[in-house]
């Protein structure tokens, strides 16, 4: 603990060093540090800024882990492909998908496709995968007429606001994520992996720690991975899992009974201790009570961009109404921590 607060302790140090430049004050809307909003004064270029301020932005990025771009000159989905090349060392593909979503080119994406109606819950991205990206990047092309903002938490938080009995349960185990492919409902293996040719997925799953089952066309696969893990540079300790999201208790009401009853009482997605026994109820309500608290909501303005350290902060989506388009882009893989081997 006192070896994270070191060095939590030299980044703020290194940021006050380096002064505040004059466009960059915080919005008194949102609620405490996060994110640090960095708003357009004279200069509008958006990539001039990063190029002046790469050592700044690092800082911010380990310290308050967020920071949202507003005002700057980002007009369309090359501009923010341009940014993120600034920001982010190599963009990498949307592989082992979990949701829908659409390429845009070059690796920029459309955010989740999910009806407008629901709530995506808090997640850091690709949290369940053997590596996930250390920063994310937003783009608001179009913003909904109501709603639609993208939720934010940082999980050094969320990881506090659980109980030590409950965190230690799932730190011994770790997560067992099982998903369900050929029913018809969710993803078909083909959209998650990319290709129509099961040789090709059999070769990803060996290479990426994940069991796999046929049954004619349709295939179940298990993986165990991380609860908690720790950030490559500040040491700090986050909650980092999908564990609330993948089990069954997320969906709503009516879907939750309506796919139940298709795939005979399974499930397209599932998560379990990584032991294969169930997670208890009480632990996912207070899990879910931590990233509520945890949570910060701010409106998005057209043309914003957020930029988040994906290891220290959480991302979902609020419903909505109207038109919404929000891209997405990722990079700088990092890899997951060893947990125990699960019950396959």
């Amino acid at each position: 603990m006192d070896r994270q607060h070191d060095k939590s302790t030299a980044l703020k140090a290194r940021l006050l060093q380096a002064g505040k430049p004059a466009a960059t004050r915080i919005d008194a809307e949102v609620r405490g540090r996060l994110p640090r909003i960095i708003h357009a004064e004279a200069d509008r270029s958006l990539e001039r800024w990063l190029l002046a301020h790469a050592d700044m932005l690092q800082t911010l990025l380990h310290t308050v882990g967020g920071v949202l771009f507003r005002g700057f000159e980002v007009d369309g989905v090359d501009a923010f492909r341009a940014v993120c090349m600034r920001c982010i060392d190599e963009l990498i593909p949307y592989q082992e998908r979990s949701t829908p979503r659409e390429e845009r080119g070059g690796r920029v994406y459309t955010s989740t496709a999910y009806p407008s109606e629901q709530t995506i819950a808090l997640h850091n991205e690709f949290s369940y995968a053997l590596n996930w990206p250390m920063r994310i990047c937003f783009y608001a092309q179009q913003v909904a007429a109501q709603g639609g903002e993208t939720p934010i938490a940082d999980g050094r938080s969320v990881y506090q606001g659980i109980a030590p009995e409950v965190r230690d349960s799932f730190v011994r185990k770790g997560v067992m994520y099982v998903r369900r492919y050929g029913w018809g409902v969710d993803l078909s293996w083909q959209e998650t992996f990319g290709t129509a040719d099961p040789r090709v997925v059999e070769e990803y799953c060996q290479a990426h720690d994940i069991h796999y089952e046929w049954d004619g066309e349709k295939l179940t696969t298990r993986q165990v991975r991380q609860a908690v893990t720790h950030h490559p540079v500040t040491g700090e300790t986050v909650w980092f899992n999908q564990a609330h999201l993948f089990h069954a208790s997320n969906l709503p009401v009516e879907v939750h009974e309506s796919i139940r009853r298709v795939m005979h009482g399974t499930f397209p997605r599932e998560a379990l201790y990584g032991d294969g026994t169930p997670i208890e109820p009480e632990s996912l309500a207070q899990i879910r009570a931590a990233f509520e608290a945890a949570k910060v909501v701010f409106p998005w303005e057209r043309h914003d961009v957020l930029l988040l350290d994906n290891v220290l902060i959480n991302h979902g989506r609020n419903p909505y109404q109207g038109v919404r388009s929000i891209l997405v882009a990722m990079g700088q893989l990092s890899q997951s921590s060893s947990v125990a081997q699960g019950a396959f």
